[in-house]
């Protein structure tokens, strides 16, 4: 029986562990082909481990984010080897400080919002037009709750993940009219490790797994999704709609 994501490209970063690597996992499982960004190396190796193990394939990409240039440098790797890519999963992000604003150093400020927003960007500027030549392409970005409730004492990662919704309902405007389609994924309380270093007191086994929030990131990277601009709330089980701020 032919799987539904056959002969399809599909790039996940932050793909060492966490959603990513579930998520990476899961696609394959599906019949795609998984560029698994991440910048652990033996994540990386066991991840494709994995993947081999399930009967699917894998490219190993060792990168920091931060590496800008990297990014084009893939962009183009992908141009050549592939001519296009068919599924965009933004996974990789960066909790940073969890302290009072006032106490927050300027160089940890900036490299969160270098993964969680400029690294982003680089991603969309570097393969949007490898997404456009897909006959169905798809990006999903990982995004959180805290980027509508403002939490005190996270104001790096609530910022740039409102930064990430922005740019990515940005580029969803921008592309309506084309086969691509480009939605938000917020997935709670997820049992990972950034999780657990921002709440270290919390019971990480009354927590679902990355394995559980990754079975409904499959679904928006299929052909059959048609929805774009829109933000998957996986803790409520609802696809939702943005709002101007009542």
């Amino acid at each position: 029986m032919t799987k539904p994501l056959a002969s399809r490209i599909a790039l996940v970063t932050g793909a060492s562990r966490g959603i990513g690597y579930a998520t990476a996992r899961a696609l394959a499982r599906a019949g795609a082909h998984i560029v698994a960004v991440a910048r652990t190396q033996g994540g990386l190796e066991e991840l494709d481990d994995e993947i081999r193990k399930d009967g699917g394939s894998a490219t190993l990409v060792p990168l920091n984010l931060t590496d800008f240039d990297g990014i084009a440098r893939l962009g183009a790797a992908l141009h050549e080897r592939h001519g296009k890519l068919d599924i965009l999963v933004g996974n990789a992000g960066v909790a940073g400080p969890s302290s009072p604003l006032g106490h927050i150093e300027l160089k940890p400020w900036n490299d969160v919002f270098a993964v969680n927003v400029t690294a982003n960007f680089q991603l969309i500027r570097c393969m949007d037009p490898l997404l456009k030549v897909s006959d169905a392409g798809r990006a999903v970005f990982v995004t959180s709750g805290v980027a509508s409730k403002a939490n005190a004492y996270q104001a790096p990662y609530a910022a740039s993940k409102a930064a990430l919704d922005t740019l990515v309902r940005s580029w969803a405007n921008e592309t309506v009219s084309t086969k691509l389609r480009v939605n938000l994924f917020s997935p709670g309380p997820i049992r990972t490790r950034m999780r657990a270093s921002v709440f270290p007191g919390e019971d990480p086994m009354t927590l679902d797994t990355p394995e559980q929030a990754a079975e409904f990131i499959v679904p928006m990277c299929t052909p059959e999704w048609t929805e774009t601009g829109k933000l998957y709330d996986y803790k409520a089980r609802t696809l939702m709609s943005f709002h101007p701020p009542a």
